[in-house]
């Protein structure tokens, strides 16, 4: 997070996963710095169904989703990195100064990658997300310029 924050990024993210000493670490890594980077963390994958989480020894994907965003806010991070869906319930907890970045942002007729938790651009800002993550529909079109034009009119 140090070594992030000194090369001057916006944002940086750690995941929740790793536990409170670890957020309090990451948290503590920006305390000398003037402008420090936004730190969230990640919550669940947006890559990970109910299912998934199942498979792996965890419970209700969003119970989890929020049992990590509470010790992120604990933690006082900025925000978290969850899915759209998430996003309402988080507000509505920790308030709307507590960033939520999504990812797994999909426009509509794009295909859904390994992704199991999507949205549209449209649907994501709709529930209150604060940033897109909006990667492989735009770096995988041939057309990358166009594709992220076309986000842009689905929308507006």
């Amino acid at each position: 997070v140090n070594s992030a924050a000194e090369l001057g990024v916006w944002m940086v993210n750690v995941h929740a996963s790793g536990g409170k000493k670890m957020l309090e670490a990451a948290k503590r890594a920006l305390i000398n710095f003037e402008d420090p980077p936004l730190l969230i963390a990640v919550t669940i994958l947006t890559s990970l169904s109910q299912t998934e989480l199942k498979n792996i020894g965890l419970g209700n994907l969003s119970d989890q989703v929020l049992r990590l965003a509470s010790l992120s806010h604990e933690c006082e991070l900025d925000g978290v990195v969850c899915a759209s869906t998430d996003t309402q319930a988080i507000k509505q907890k920790f308030g709307d100064k507590f960033l939520t970045v999504t990812p797994g942002i999909r426009p509509t007729q794009s295909d859904i990658d390994d992704q199991s938790r999507v949205s549209t651009p449209k649907q994501a800002i709709q529930n209150g997300s604060d940033y897109l993550v909006i990667g492989r529909p735009i770096t995988a079109s041939n057309n990358p310029a166009e594709a992220l034009k076309n986000i842009y009119k689905e929308i507006i």
